[in-house]
């Protein structure tokens, strides 16, 4: 499933990265400690989160994940934004809380 799709079928805002909205989401990752998140996250993921500084963007290159969701109805900052669109990172934002976004992207990907 491509990072579009998800966030067609989600209804997910997308902030940045319309670029690479054909990357292919193989599975999720929830967390907001970045240093776990660093540690497990498999490429391909999304990542879903409540972060919304710009080290979200420097961990999501470092493990490979072809998009980071905020959930709860959080903006990303506006470097964040800025770094994303540097990195071809989308960034996706869900109003719904994390607890609730994991399971449908979890429902969605099974």
């Amino acid at each position: 499933m491509t990072v579009a799709e998800v966030a067609s079928a989600l209804e997910l805002k997308v902030f940045t990265g319309e670029v690479a909205l054909t990357n292919n989401v193989a599975c999720g990752y929830a967390g907001d400690l970045l240093s776990d998140v660093m540690s497990h996250c498999k490429d391909g993921s999304a990542w879903l989160t409540i972060q919304t500084h710009q080290n979200i963007i420097a961990v999501a290159v470092l493990t490979g994940v072809s998009a980071v969701i905020i959930c709860g109805g959080r903006v990303p900052e506006t470097d964040t934004l800025a770094r994303a669109q540097r990195e071809n990172i989308p960034v996706l934002g869900s109003d719904k809380c994390l607890y609730e976004t994991v399971g449908k992207v979890y429902n969605l990907l099974v």
